[in-house]
């Protein structure tokens, strides 16, 4: 099934709209999205995850419309920021997170084991979550988002804080989640995570898509002479130095 937003318009109070008009369809496997502040980034994935509802426009996850019990198990977010829960351990607050998604307590326990496997935790199951690191407490986010067992993860800056190998730990964790089928749609400010693992790249700024498509398109605007290892950042500078000369 696929997570789409047509013609969807969103403004924050009176101010102009962040998007509008604007449609957007997540493609499969591992997606990546780039943009500056201000940018959209965020209020996609709220739209997506149905935190958000547009002032016109639709968000929908096959014949499901955003915000129906179906929707909302479907498809997960796991916003910037992830509190800590002091009194609970990682398996609580997962536990926590699927009760809130509408699971019975039994399922929601019993799911919140698998679910910290699938991001590499199992030895921590029963750790204070105030006693974990900032990169396994991101782990604990993601595996709170897959409780339920959605079909697509939208990741709001979701390696912002971890150190290099914490990220390389993060990737080939969302790599084996796309093995297994989910759909993932990534925002970061952090070029460096498009890594290999990414399947496509969307490239948004002032609410507008400047480019989408496969990752091998992106590395397309990669400027001759561009020193390895700086592609995707090349690619990225090129694209939003472009609408600037068109603005």
């Amino acid at each position: 099934m696929t997570l789409k937003l047509d013609s969807c318009t969103y403004g924050y109070r009176r101010r102009s709209p962040i998007l509008q008009d604007f449609t957007y369809h997540v493609p499969d496997g591992l997606t990546v999205l780039l943009g500056p502040n201000g940018a959209g980034k965020s209020t996609l994935l709220k739209l997506s995850a149905s935190v958000l509802r547009p002032s016109s426009g639709t968000v929908t996850l096959g014949g499901m419309d955003a915000g129906t019990k179906g929707f909302r198990q479907a498809v997960a977010w796991m916003p910037q920021d992830i509190i800590s829960m002091p009194t609970l351990t990682a398996r609580e607050y997962v536990a926590y997170v699927g009760w809130l998604k509408g699971m019975n307590r039994r399922d929601a326990w019993s799911q919140a084991r698998r679910a910290l496997s699938r991001v590499g935790l199992t030895d921590q199951n029963d750790k204070k979550t105030s006693h974990l690191s900032g990169g396994q407490l991101r782990r604990v986010g993601v595996a709170a988002a897959l409780v339920h067992n959605s079909e697509v993860l939208l990741l709001d800056e979701p390696t912002a804080g971890m150190d290099p190998h914490q990220r390389r730990v993060f990737r080939d964790i969302l790599s084996g989640l796309v093995t297994e089928g989910v759909r993932i749609l990534l925002s970061t400010h952090d070029v460096a995570d498009l890594a290999e693992e990414a399947h496509s790249v969307t490239v948004l700024n002032n609410g507008r898509i400047l480019q989408h498509g496969t990752t091998g398109e992106f590395f397309a605007y990669t400027p001759p002479g561009t020193v390895a290892g700086r592609a995707a950042e090349a690619a990225y500078t090129f694209l939003l130095s472009r609408e600037a000369l068109h603005a």
